[in-house]
């Protein structure tokens, strides 16, 4: 045990704390505030750039490459590692602010996690950020397009409602949730920024979606018609695995990180002397 988790331990006997679901003391989830909350404006405002910013670098690096290259592999390769490096820096940046959700899935687990006693977001936050990031993710958009000359509203005429493109969706979101919440319950959210962007980066590759994984950037996508866009026909579709795919991840996480019988029999000797001090 180092210096800093006996100074944890003789903490934890002087003022237990109360266990989270995965039988832990909880930890911030990067959707959760952090201990000083700031401002709800200030966090709607980081939810908004920030979720406009990650959507003017999928949508822009997606124009660029195009430009650059008529091989689809390396437009991929070139949207994926721009997504992979802009995504780390703003959750690196706005993280302490917002949390850096970006994501109204992520948003709304937050809110689900927080509902169950574990940290999160409160339901008029969620109200909030849902609609911030929905905003954002539009304005990027029309941000990416405008830079390149695009025409800067033009709905995408890029069909993705096959059914193995929609399975894809299920499987991005479920893994981002498990990524995230993994994260949360094993007290590793200072690798966030890596762990999430390297994610996403990946699922770029191994799932057929190329990795949506998130409401809003799904509708902002729909209003640009270039490499990235997604035609307004397919937005509900995907929109509907990701919510289905958050529910799976969030299962997966209740699964894979149950507290153990150690956490809970730790606590039993304090609530008995608790009960008998009330005798």
């Amino acid at each position: 045990m180092t210096a800093t988790e006996a100074a944890g331990h003789d903490r934890a006997e002087e003022s237990p704390p109360t266990p989270d679901v995965a039988g832990t003391e909880p930890q911030p989830a990067p959707g959760a505030t952090p201990p000083q909350t700031p401002p709800l404006l200030a966090r709607a405002a980081a939810e908004l750039v920030g979720t406009a910013a990650l959507v003017a670098v999928v949508v822009g690096s997606g124009i660029q490459a195009t430009e650059l290259t008529k091989d689809v592999g390396l437009q991929l390769l070139a949207n994926s590692t721009a997504t992979v490096f802009g995504l780390g820096v703003l959750i690196l940046l706005l993280g302490p602010v917002s949390g850096a959700h970006f994501n109204p899935a992520v948003t709304l687990a937050e809110w689900w996690n927080a509902r169950r006693g574990g940290p999160g977001v409160t339901l008029r936050e969620a109200a909030i950020y849902v609609p911030t990031q929905i905003a954002g993710a539009i304005a990027g958009a029309i941000l990416a397009d405008a830079m390149f000359g695009e025409p800067m509203v033009k709905w995408s005429t890029h069909d993705r409602s096959a059914g193995h493109l929609l399975l894809g969706e299920i499987v991005a979101t479920a893994g981002l949730i498990l990524v995230i919440f993994g994260l949360a319950r094993t007290d590793r959210l200072r690798y966030a920024p890596v762990a999430v962007a390297s994610y996403i980066g990946a699922a770029y590759w191994f799932t057929s979606s190329t990795s949506f994984a998130n409401p809003a950037v799904t509708i902002g996508r729909a209003f640009t018609d270039t490499f990235a866009g997604i035609a307004p026909a397919s937005v509900a579709g995907f929109i509907g695995m990701q919510l289905i795919g958050a529910v799976v991840g969030l299962a997966l996480v209740a699964l894979i990180f149950m507290p153990g019988r150690d956490a809970v029999v730790e606590l039993l000797p304090r609530r008995r002397r608790a009960s008998d001090r009330c005798l």
